[in-house]
């Protein structure tokens, strides 16, 4: 479909700051979202005592949630940003990349412990931000000016292989439950684990439990038959809240331009993400038009109705990131990888995934430049109607459907 520009860029910011904005994947909105002197320090202190990102991570998100709580300019700070970015509602990960199968209970611990930080979190802001339950929650705090927080899983190992888990984790607050991370767990195939099969007997009960909960079915990171798999079982429309276009960029993270169709026409949702070696393959530095080449490809796939904006990125690539600026002695997950090739990385990236330290996005520094992605979507021809549906409506649609 040929468009044309409608929207001036000033038109374009202007909407955005009006409209009902929703990022379907932001995974450290509690966690990474704050990075003052405070943590600065203690970040440095980290670094002199040896310790790795991934343990930095953890003691600075519980760092995190402490400093909101008792300090009036760290509450401001983590509210200024939401506010620049004009984003009303995050859905945010609390749980993630596995450490191996056999660490139930560490998922489990790791689950709590972040959903308890993010209920803190919105306990100490006093009704800025929300908890979102249900598709009035979303109504609620876009007519009032707040922000929203969804919460999600990456990753289904913290209920280990006790479907009364997903209960419990449902009375805390979880909404969206992603079957897999990248490598298999024992509900199925992630889209980079050796095999790429399908969802196992087990993995078919979890889905009919997420059913039965009205929990959304998220096949982001799985492989593309548990995508198929969870078409077939699931009684309701499933989600895919962060990917891309394989035409667009082949990527084991991609999805084929079949199942992406079959998810429209089911109802679901696509939410298309802005991490640079995911949406074009062909530089290390990623721009908003490779952003805007994968939504209009999908939007001609799937129809306006069904693709939305599931950005993954907090700071400038080229993993999801966040504010907290690591030194380089705290590697991201290749670079700790080439560091130490004999550990086995149960996070199922590897060096042909493109999210080395070299990938970056141009014009897009961190979570506040949001506004950017429709500004550019407004320079590529989207209308208002259209940009609408993509910033937010798509996915309140498709959460009343299925959360209610």
């Amino acid at each position: 479909m040929s468009r044309r520009q409608v929207l001036s860029k000033e038109e374009a910011i202007e909407l955005h700051h009006k409209s009902l904005v929703i990022d379907s994947q932001q995974p450290p909105a509690t966690n990474g979202f704050l990075f003052n002197n405070n943590m600065k320090i203690k970040l440095n202190e980290l670094e002199q005592k040896g310790y790795k990102r991934n343990q930095a991570a953890g003691i600075l998100a519980s760092m995190a949630a402490m400093e909101i709580n008792q300090n009036d300019d760290a509450k401001k700070e983590y509210l200024d940003l939401w506010d620049k970015a004009g984003v009303n509602v995050c859905s945010a990960t609390y749980a993630g990349p596995p450490v191996g199968l056999k660490d139930v209970d560490a998922a489990f611990e790791s689950s709590v412990k972040g959903i308890a930080q993010a209920r803190g979190i919105i306990d100490s802001l006093d009704g800025e931000l929300k908890l979102i339950l249900k598709a009035n929650d979303i109504e609620e705090i876009y007519a009032e000016g707040k922000r929203g927080l969804i919460l999600d899983f990456q990753d289904t190992l913290a209920f280990g292989i006790n479907l009364d888990r997903v209960d419990m984790f449902y009375h805390l607050g979880l909404r969206v439950v992603q079957l897999t991370y990248n490598l298999s767990n024992f509900v199925g195939d992630g889209c980079t684990e050796l095999t790429k099969s399908g969802l196992t007997y087990f993995g078919k009960s979890m889905v009919e439990k997420l059913n039965s909960l009205n929990m959304a079915v998220d096949v982001s990171h799985c492989s593309q038959q548990v995508g198929w798999d969870a078409l077939e079982i699931s009684s309701k429309p499933i989600i895919i809240t962060h990917s891309n276009s394989n035409t667009i960029a082949k990527h084991d993270r991609a999805k084929d331009d079949d199942l992406a169709k079959a998810v429209a026409n089911a109802g679901g949702f696509f939410g298309v993400t802005i991490v640079p070696g995911f949406m074009q393959e062909n530089e290390h530095l990623g721009t908003l038009d490779d952003f805007a080449t994968q939504v209009e490809h999908l939007v001609n796939i799937m129809g306006i109705d069904h693709v939305g904006i599931g950005s993954d990125i907090c700071g400038n690539g080229p993993e999801t990131g966040s504010m907290i600026e690591y030194p380089e002695s705290m590697p991201g997950t290749i670079g700790e990888q080439r560091r130490n090739p004999e550990v086995f990385d149960w996070s199922g990236f590897r060096e042909e995934h493109r999210i080395s330290e070299e990938y970056k996005i141009k014009d897009y520094k961190n979570f506040g430049d949001w506004s950017n992605l429709t500004v550019k979507l407004a320079e590529k021809g989207f209308n208002e109607e259209e940009l609408k549906k993509i910033l937010g409506l798509n996915y309140l649609r498709y959460f009343k459907e299925v959360i209610g």
